[in-house]
């Protein structure tokens, strides 16, 4: 089976370069998913940039998401007639979109997509995530017909939560993909 290439989406106001995500990039070959605008983020610009990062891929694709970039994935999902093309997305502490802060701050990410994912994936959260309690990111993956993992108390799963090249979010993607 043809290896797919890996697509890492960023979240709201992108990943430095100590954040797993572009760690996995740079160690992987991983092709990180750039944004015009990572601080104002219109959700039909990020839908169409991976639109377009899935039609360049030359064939399957996983997908990677964090924060925000797991509503990207969901409302991608919920629209494209290109969702064949992927085997399967890991999905890392998906963002409440219903708090006052977020759902005033990023106007045009509502509603928020709850179709069922037409592929595998996983939601990975934290039981102390600022930006998304455990019950919120355990109904998210309910929606979207994911596999739940409580990754227990690492806050957003991010450069905080200093979990460097984070290899068991490595196996959960490398459990994903096999076949």
């Amino acid at each position: 089976m043809i290896t797919p290439r890996v697509l890492v989406l960023p979240g709201w106001q992108g990943s430095g370069p100590a954040h797993w995500q572009l760690r996995w990039v740079a160690a992987h070959g991983y092709t990180a998913v750039e944004q015009h605008d990572w601080l104002r983020p219109l959700r039909g610009d990020w839908l169409m940039r991976l639109e377009e990062a899935v039609l360049e891929a030359p064939g399957a694709v996983a997908l990677v998401a964090h924060g925000l970039g797991c509503h990207q994935v969901a409302a991608w999902a919920a629209h494209s007639h290109n969702t064949a093309r992927v085997r399967a997305a890991l999905l890392v502490a998906p963002v409440d979109m219903q708090t006052p802060e977020l759902s005033h701050a990023l106007p045009s990410w509502s509603p928020v997509s709850r179709q069922r994912l037409p592929f595998k994936a996983v939601v990975v959260g934290s039981e102390n995530d600022p930006y998304c309690s455990l019950d919120e990111a355990q109904t998210r993956a309910l929606n979207w017909g994911a596999q739940w993992v409580n990754l227990g108390p690492a806050g957003h799963i991010n450069t905080e939560s200093k979990l460097g090249d984070w290899p068991q979010g490595l196996a959960l993607l490398n459990e994903l993909l096999k076949d």
